[in-house]
C-alpha cells in the first residue's frame, strides 16, 4: 500500500475549509473514498459537500 496526500476543501458553517489528509491506500481512486468516508462518518457532509482537488502519492 502506498500513502497519498489528499486536498481540497468541504463546506463548513462559515464558508469553505481547506484540509489536507494523509491516507494509507492502495491507488488514488481507493483514498478518494477514504477521506469522502470519513468527512461522511465524522461530519454527517455528503459527498457533494467535499471537494478534492488533489491526489498526490
Amino acid at each position: 500500500m502506498s500513502e497519498f496526500t489528499v486536498t481540497g476543501q468541504w463546506s463548513a458553517r462559515d464558508g469553505w475549509q481547506s484540509f489536507e489528509k494523509q491516507i494509507e491506500a492502495e491507488n488514488e481512486n481507493v483514498a478518494r473514498e477514504h477521506v469522502l468516508a470519513e468527512f461522511g462518518s465524522k461530519h454527517g457532509l455528503k459527498r457533494t459537500q467535499v471537494e478534492i482537488e488533489g491526489v498526490d502519492a
